[in-house]
């Protein structure tokens, strides 16, 4: 049954969209081609790697510290109560490596879309001044597998490439 409506339904849209004019564009290979995308996902990483860094050596240090107080338990050279007042500094501390990972992930995404923003607003003005210049009704893109056939005189992505300076 529901396949008799999903056939129904295309008739129907086929049959009152065929005045329209249709386009496809592939965003992925436009994206991999824009050279200001591969220097902005350059920086991304650059500063990806700069928290990493930064949070292993928090991580490295709290280890030190741990081993140090486990030292001093063994040898016997700390009270049971400065050991409870040393091991809940250094739970503090792993709060503090927690939220600073967290904190680093939000700093990450931040950037990223602060880099990438221009860049995707660049590409969907380029796609719509391409649509409006040559009448298309729709432009899908192909890169997302929304489009199940196309004609190839229907890729717009030279044109697009052309208004991004490709």
């Amino acid at each position: 049954m529901k396949n008799f409506l999903i056939i129904g339904c295309l008739l129907i849209m086929s049959m009152s969209l065929s005045a329209q004019n249709f386009g496809y564009v592939n965003t992925q290979e436009l994206i991999q081609q824009i050279p200001a995308v591969k220097e902005a996902n350059a920086n991304i990483e650059t500063y990806t790697a700069q928290l990493q860094r930064k949070g292993q050596d928090m991580l490295k240090a709290l280890q030190t510290k741990y081993q140090e107080l486990d030292r001093k338990q063994q040898q016997g050279a700390i009270s049971p109560l400065k050991l409870d007042e040393e091991a809940a500094k250094l739970k503090e501390e792993e709060g503090t490596i927690m939220r600073f990972e967290q904190e680093s992930q939000q700093k990450i995404a931040s950037k990223s879309d602060d880099l990438l923003r221009p860049l995707r607003e660049q590409i969907e003005k380029a796609i719509k001044d391409v649509a409006t210049e040559n009448n298309f009704d729709y432009i899908f893109d192909y890169s997302m597998g929304i489009v199940l056939y196309a004609d190839k005189s229907s890729d717009v992505s030279d044109k697009v490439k052309t208004k991004l300076g490709l």
